[in-house]
């Protein structure tokens, strides 16, 4: 009930597009407890500095949009996917307004289109049954902001034990994410979430830096 779903899938609510972002997927499954325990760790290291950069309240919408923007994003992709998958349905003669709308399912064809039909339909139903939980959306704005404001701060992540200046490790991070969310290679990871969440930090950190020795 607080997993984030697809906006059009039967099992979303409305309240999933804020849940979401306090799930986390069981600990036996992609990640387990280290993923949450990184996830913490990175929100405890760059939080508090921009914090107290850009005051509370700022720092409390950049971790909330930037949680918005990696829901957004990833399901704009899924929306890209579920279309894909529909028009190749149709043209198989599947009636997907059908099957979405809780009629059934009912193949027509011969037995190789059939197996098509299957497989098409196996993809719609992951896309439409599979939730998208966790922080790290929000955590990407986080450390993206930082990196917007901060750019030559050197940082050293657990996998690449060489200091770098932040500036070019981010770009880095977001293209390999970008890459492994299309591609499909993600692991059970919403690679796709943390671009749309390092988006969000990059605006508001961009809008907020003309304006930060200004203000405070």
């Amino acid at each position: 009930m607080l997993s984030g779903f697809y906006p059009f899938s039967p099992n979303f609510k409305s309240w999933q597009i804020i849940t979401h972002m306090f799930m986390h997927a069981p600990f036996r499954e992609t990640g387990g407890f280290m993923h949450i325990l990184f996830n913490m760790l990175t929100l405890w290291s760059f939080g508090p500095i921009l914090e107290q950069s850009l005051g509370a309240k700022k720092y409390l919408i950049l971790y909330f949009v930037s949680g918005l923007g990696a829901f957004f994003l990833f399901n704009a992709w899924n929306f890209v996917e579920v279309q894909q998958v529909s028009n190749e349905l149709q043209q198989l003669g599947f009636n997907v307004n059908a099957y979405l709308s809780g009629v059934g399912t009912q193949y027509i064809g011969n037995p190789e289109s059939i197996i098509q039909q299957e497989g098409l339909v196996a993809s719609l139903n992951k896309i439409m049954r599979t939730p998208m939980v966790g922080a790290s959306g929000a955590i990407f704005g986080v450390v993206t902001a930082f990196a917007t404001l901060y750019p030559d701060s050197k940082i050293m992540m657990m996998f690449i034990p060489i200091p770098m200046k932040v500036k070019y490790l981010m770009p880095i991070v977001i293209v390999v994410s970008i890459y492994l969310g299309v591609s499909g290679n993600g692991g059970g990871i919403a690679h796709l979430a943390h671009v749309g969440g390092a988006l969000i930090g990059w605006i508001l950190a961009r809008i907020w830096k003309k304006h930060l020795y200004r203000f405070n």
